[in-house]
């Protein structure tokens, strides 16, 4: 075998490990914790390839063994798809294995950078303490064929197996994994664009079928009505962003009006053509969208944090909540970056340095933080007051101690998550700070009243 077999090629991009410690000289499907010490196991979706994961300190990869030529293809497409800031898995090499009796004597490898906390369909409908996402699993396949759609990108294969979701705040986020069969175009046809959503259609339908044989589905996802239901959503958006409205010329307000509505969808709009119609007297305005990531660049570009879209959302509204403080407290209108700023120094520093004294590293600050919010808004909502940021950490705190750790805070030593989904509130949880004793006693007491569910996200309502 090991004559036979080896490493003849490898294309890597800067930034990542050499992979040459790795078992070359046999196929990956006899790789194994004998011969490879790196590998791990890691929630994983169904694949026609033989597919493996391998740990380099905290970072997680994926290779998966397929024909070289449709490998680079797909490396390449990947590749595409980063330069254009689409949600799909980052490519980082691919390499060429000797295996006699394969075309040419030669299969490829393509490695993948692992998607943190992401998780593939198949546990969200397995994994009781999910159930909370199961419906949103629409919107995010919707969502994402949008983005990818406005991007250019024909995928070919859509299909729950090919999409990788990760919690946004209480929503999901969905990205692509495989793109065997994709193209990469300037712009999609209707065709095109019907073409995939056929596919889409038939490849959900049949997924869920399939789980269907394994568990039980919710009553609200018909196997039969999913992926239509999907496909509608999807026309609703797409109608959305490529809407077109007349607007007079003394109605200027309604071209802010417009990107104002994109942008609360997450739409950044790039241009507006505004064209005259009829007579003159009207004016017919088109937006053009870019991606749906509009509260991510907000935020990246106001504290340098990186976040998905609804976490940037929920981050940014406690941020403007800071500037009408700062604005009433000085009596004169605040920046937001200043607002930001000050965010950043007397909350999110100080709440993540005490989330990582209490309860280690996260994997993902921003979502963390997030549920910390999500709590902070149950335990108001039961003291019929805001109770306040340092009383939501220490429950928060609290709650977490009392269960196995959360995927989010999981370490790369073990990659498989645990999800729970209820608990109590300990009355034992919060310890009194000298300047707010009464008013934490008086939330602690409300909140250890009524058993409160563990975020799995934040403020989604």
């Amino acid at each position: 075998m090991t004559s036979s077999h080896g490493l003849t090629a490898l294309h890597l991009r800067q930034g990542h490990p050499d992979f040459l410690d790795l078992p070359w000289h046999l196929p990956l499907g006899d790789w194994n914790p004998k011969v490879c010490s790196r590998l791990v196991e890691v929630p994983r979706g169904l694949s026609r390839h033989t597919v493996v994961f391998v740990s380099y300190g905290t970072d997680i990869y994926a290779l998966k063994e397929l024909p070289v030529p449709v490998g680079q293809r797909e490396y390449d497409v990947l590749r595409g798809l980063e330069d254009r800031r689409l949600p799909a898995v980052t490519a980082v090499g691919f390499a060429r294995m000797r295996v006699p009796g394969e075309p040419k004597d030669e299969t490829g490898v393509l490695l993948t950078q692992y998607l943190p906390s992401s998780l593939p369909y198949r546990v969200l409908f397995m994994n009781k303490g999910l159930e909370r996402y199961r419906e949103r699993l629409l919107d995010a396949m919707a969502s994402l064929l949008v983005r990818l759609h406005l991007g250019g990108f024909y995928w070919g294969d859509c299909s729950l197996s090919n999409v990788l979701f990760r919690r946004d705040a209480g929503e999901l986020q969905a990205y692509a994994v495989d793109a065997e069969t994709s193209e990469l175009h300037a712009k999609l046809s209707d065709g095109q664009r019907n073409l995939d959503l056929m596919i889409m259609e038939e490849n959900v339908t049949g997924g869920l079928a399939d789980l269907a044989a394994m568990v039980e589905l919710p009553h609200t996802l018909d196997v039969y009505e999913t992926a239509r239901s999907i496909r509608q959503r999807y026309e609703r958006l797409w109608s959305e962003t490529h809407k077109e409205i007349s607007i007079s010329a003394r109605e200027s307000y309604r071209i802010h009006e417009r990107i104002r509505a994109l942008n609360e969808l997450g739409f950044s709009v790039s241009e507006v053509d505004l064209v005259a119609s009829g007579d003159g007297s009207q004016l017919r305005m088109r937006t053009i969208v870019t991606d749906r990531e509009y509260h991510r660049h907000q935020l990246h570009n106001l504290t340098g944090l990186v976040a998905e879209e609804r976490q940037a959302a929920l981050i940014l509204n406690e941020i403007r909540e800071v500037k009408a403080t700062l604005t009433r407290e000085l009596n004169r209108s605040v920046p937001l970056s200043v607002a930001a700023f000050r965010w950043m120094d007397d909350r999110f520093r100080p709440t993540m340095s005490q989330l990582e004294r209490e309860l280690g590293p996260a994997i993902d600050e921003a979502e963390l933080y997030c549920q910390v919010l999500e709590h902070k808004w149950f335990l108001s909502e039961r003291a019929k007051k805001d109770v306040g940021l340092k009383v939501a950490v220490k429950g928060y705190v609290a709650l977490r101690r009392e269960q196995p750790a959360l995927a989010l805070l999981r370490s790369a030593s073990a990659p498989l998550p645990t999800v729970v989904t209820e608990a109590s509130v300990s009355t034992e949880a919060a310890m009194d700070t000298p300047s707010e004793e009464a008013e934490d006693e008086e939330a602690d007491t409300a909140a250890s009243q009524v058993p409160v569910p563990v975020p799995s996200g934040g403020g989604a309502r």
